[in-house]
């Protein structure tokens, strides 16, 4: 899999990851487990790293957690969010996260879910960094509508990461928070890189474009992932799936080159999006 680095610190970073949204919400039955752990393993074997889950998403920090215990994969690069208000119990379920996904080791990225009480979490996150808890500084939120804080936080607090939704058929990031984070060398995550279905569930039965296969993308889902990672400013989409043959798609994303301008032009205009 391609990397782009961390622009703070030129870490190299595999350009797909996973993300867990209901996709790692399950029990402690084999037969639940067995199919996310089959993701994993695509998700290694490609040369991803990047894990993203939320205390919010349920039982997945725990699931994440106890299936990469259970392997020998390579380091993976851990996300996770602080989502709750005031400080102490910021920190309590920093800590409970850190049990469940990463013990013994550490996270990698925690985020500020939603920016809820935005301004107390990156105090401590602040802290964290500088005693080597955690290694990156993030926000994340779900809503166009949060767009202007989210600048405003990239441009005034030098966060290490944000998070945000972006497709082919959501493009708002492009006209000022993209800018600001590659302005302010901040990676970008994008969360609901298929608008949770909608854009699959689009195309469902349209065959491919015969450009998109010259350019050497093979599925519905590499093609929009290309696309996103058409974009300079961002760093690693995670789309979330619990259906390995889903992860193999969206791992080829990342094994081939991003759409170029004039290819992203096409898409969004054959599509009507």
């Amino acid at each position: 899999m391609q990397t782009r680095v961390v622009p703070r610190t030129g870490e190299p970073l595999p350009c797909v990851g996973l993300g867990t949204w209901q996709a790692f919400d399950v029990g402690t039955s084999a037969e639940e487990r067995a199919p996310r752990a089959e993701v994993l393993r695509v998700l290694f074997e490609a040369g991803g790293r990047v894990i993203d889950s939320s205390p919010m998403y349920g039982r997945a920090e725990q699931v994440v957690g106890d299936l990469l215990r259970a392997s020998r994969h390579p380091a993976p690069f851990l996300a996770t969010k602080v989502w709750t208000t005031g400080r102490e119990e910021g920190i309590a379920q920093m800590e409970e996260s850190i049990r469940r996904m990463a013990a013994p080791g550490r996270i990698d990225l925690m985020q500020v879910h939603n920016m809820v009480d935005v301004d107390t979490h990156l105090a401590t996150l602040r802290r964290w960094k500088e005693d080597g808890r955690i290694r990156y500084v993030g926000v994340t939120h779900y809503a166009r509508s949060a767009f202007d804080a989210m600048e405003r936080l990239i441009r005034s607090e030098l966060v290490d990461f944000v998070q945000l939704p972006y497709s082919a058929a959501s493009r708002d990031a492009e006209a000022r928070l993209l800018p600001a984070a590659a302005d302010h060398r901040t990676a970008v995550l994008v969360m609901r890189p298929f608008e949770e279905g909608g854009l699959l569930r689009l195309v469902h039965g349209k065959p491919l474009p015969r450009w998109a296969s010259e350019a050497g993308a093979a599925t519905w889902a590499e093609l929009f992932l290309r696309w996103i990672l058409g974009h300079p400013a961002v760093t690693c989409p995670v789309p979330a799936t619990s259906n390995p043959a889903h992860a193999r798609e969206n791992v080829r994303a990342g094994e081939g080159p991003p759409l170029d301008p004039a290819q992203r032009r096409r898409l969004v205009a054959e599509l009507g999006l």
